[in-house]
């Protein structure tokens, strides 16, 4: 099972589990990040180019493919303006034993987090806006995982 999507919509976080489960390994590993309401961030505004960003994240899901024993990946990535408490993303990954299920979860979300090609933009409740910049912490751990 190899899923990849890049939407609008909201996702069902149970079923995506369910399919994961349904392969019949012993290991399911999954991450779900929420857009957090901290310091008056009211919503997040997410813009890609899809073409581009549809490949890279396909890329790097064949990528923990190829490095782990993997029965199944997951990604799902929204985009547009998600307010505060909605789900954002969903890694979940699918293997016989936990150790690829958990290290393949790990460095997928790392690589999201730092490389996928999103441009993010804060709202807040004064009626300000921000670009979100990278973060060199984000940025080391996705390094970390090419050595």
């Amino acid at each position: 099972m190899r899923r990849v999507a890049v939407q609008t919509e909201d996702f069902d976080v149970g079923a995506e589990l369910a399919a994961l489960e349904a392969l019949g390994g012993g290991g399911v590993a999954s991450f779900t990040g929420v857009v957090r309401g901290e310091g008056g961030l009211i919503a997040l505004e997410l813009e890609h180019y899809p073409a581009m960003t549809q490949a890279q994240v396909g890329r790097i899901v064949d990528e923990a493919l190829a490095r782990w024993p993997l029965l199944g990946v997951s990604v799902i990535h929204r985009y547009g303006r998600l307010e505060a408490g909605a789900r954002i993303v969903f890694v979940g990954t699918a293997s016989r034993h936990r150790t690829a299920a958990l290290e393949s979860c790990a460095f997928l979300i790392d690589w999201l987090k730092s490389e996928a090609p999103f441009w993010k933009k804060e709202h807040f409740a004064a009626g300000a806006t921000a670009w979100v910049a990278a973060r060199a912490e984000d940025e080391a751990k996705a390094k970390g995982w090419t050595g």
